[in-house]
């Protein structure tokens, strides 16, 4: 379990603390094992998305020519599995070395701006590739997403300078515990903030240059595979970016005093929703920015008489494309 050090009166040096008995602090203990049950529930998720969508990871992942997305897409795949076990572990109630709960409480920091920063890789790619391959856009995208990551990095370090951590026993329950120095600030929930205007832009660059292309579509009448790409790369993305506007809200609104070190099982159930919403963002629909193309080229592919001289996603009339090494 995990809880605030700011909330216990007294703390021992040592970091390791047994209160017995003191009903002051049930309400430590319950509403973190509450928010267990979110952590649980979550993993559940993603180990169930992982077998049900195995069979075509190992075709399109797997079984393909090795690049750089299937690099990203592996890491970003189990990055997100371990993230949600380690969600559980950090929340048990078992006793572990300090040494231990540091691990996990860093983890829990890191691996949001790590998956990200590898998201938008793979946003960037998209978005290059949309917009024929521009040199111009790579440049800017590439110096937006470099800045927006290294912020958030910034973010939590300066944000964790003060971080004290240990186990703490209450009533026998072992929890993961931690204190920030009165002079530190706290801007675990704000580094958000550099990720969320990084992914804005990424979605008003995607749709405008969508709806410019479906409209030049309508006016010169073209083939049906440039529409169906676009609408295909639109709806992983639209999906994408709602799940990352959820968890955008829900951390944000854990900056309000109400939530905020709180041991209210209001706050516990607030909490776990939006750890749920961070996992299905990072962890389930991140991947699937990669695997939905590729099921688009396969599909492509089987549908054309002359097979393998189908394998891209054509982009603009004069070939500019997505190809499936590209993604």
């Amino acid at each position: 379990m995990v809880v605030c050090m700011d909330e216990l009166h007294t703390l021992h040096p040592d970091m390791t603390y047994t209160i017995s008995n003191n009903p002051d602090f049930w309400p430590l203990i319950s509403a973190p094992r509450l928010t267990s049950y979110f952590s649980v529930a979550c993993a559940v998720v993603v180990v169930y998305d992982w077998v049900f969508s195995f069979a075509q990871e190992f075709e399109l992942i797997w079984m393909q020519r090795w690049s750089f997305m299937t690099a990203l897409y592996i890491c970003v795949r189990n990055i997100g599995i371990l993230y949600s076990f380690n969600f559980i572990l950090w929340l048990l109630s078992v006793p572990i070395t300090n040494v231990v709960g540091n691990i996990f409480y860093f983890t829990m920091i890191w691996v949001p701006v790590v998956v990200n920063a590898m998201l938008g890789v793979i946003m960037m790619t998209r978005i290059h590739a949309m917009y024929g391959r521009s040199n111009k856009i790579l440049i800017f995208l590439a110096l937006l997403l470099l800045v927006s990551t290294i912020a958030t990095g910034v973010m939590a370090v300066i944000g964790n300078l003060g971080y004290s951590g240990g186990e703490t026993v209450l009533s026998g329950y072992h929890i993961c515990g931690y204190n920030l120095d009165t002079d530190a600030v706290d801007l675990n929930d704000d580094m958000i903030i550099p990720t969320a205007i990084w992914e804005v832009l990424a979605f008003v660059l995607s749709v405008w240059i969508v709806t410019k292309h479906l409209h030049e579509l309508r006016q010169s009448q073209r083939g049906s595979t440039i529409g169906d790409c676009f609408t295909v790369l639109i709806r992983s993305h639209m999906r994408y970016f709602l799940a990352f506007a959820v968890v955008a809200c829900l951390t944000l609104g854990g900056l309000s005093q109400n939530f905020m070190h709180s041991s209210s099982l209001g706050a516990a159930v607030y909490a776990g929703v939006a750890n749920i919403a961070q996992v299905f963002q990072m962890c389930l629909l991140g991947p699937r920015l990669i695997l939905g193309v590729r099921e688009y080229n396969t599909k492509v592919v089987s549908r054309s008489d002359g097979g393998s001289h189908m394998t891209s996603i054509v982009f603009q009339a004069g070939g500019d494309a997505l190809t499936s090494e590209y993604v």
